[in-house]
């Protein structure tokens, strides 16, 4: 299982971003795709996971953030809208078989992570 993520940088509070992850073939077909971030001295927290039958979204981004998968591309992406300075963190894609979990434990295949800083 491969996973690629990216697509963080730096932006301006109200600013937006897009966030890509490339997943090999069979996993983008078979799997559930998340992201989830980590900030300095806080713990892993879930955003947003996909699978063929849905999504979803955790609070502290609904309304902001939208995940989506182009199955042309292997692709699945996070659009980050009205972004803030506490969605400062790395961000990671990540990829299970099953149901979307919001645990970080439930994944057993992770990809590097991005970037995303948002300045005040």
């Amino acid at each position: 299982v491969q996973l690629q993520a990216s697509g963080g940088g730096l932006v301006q509070a109200g600013g937006s971003l897009r966030l890509s992850c490339a997943a090999s073939r069979w996993t983008f077909r078979d799997y559930v795709l998340a992201w989830f971030r980590q900030a300095p001295g806080k713990e892993r927290e879930f955003v947003a996971g996909i699978r063929w039958t849905g999504s979803r979204d955790s609070d502290t981004v609904k309304g902001r953030f939208t995940i989506s998968r182009d199955y042309a591309k292997n692709t699945v992406y996070l659009q980050m809208n009205g972004l803030k300075p506490e969605d400062t963190a790395a961000y990671y894609c990540a990829a299970r078989r099953g149901s979307i979990a919001t645990s970080g434990e439930e994944y057993g295949y992770w990809g590097q992570g991005t970037q995303v800083t948002v300045s005040s």
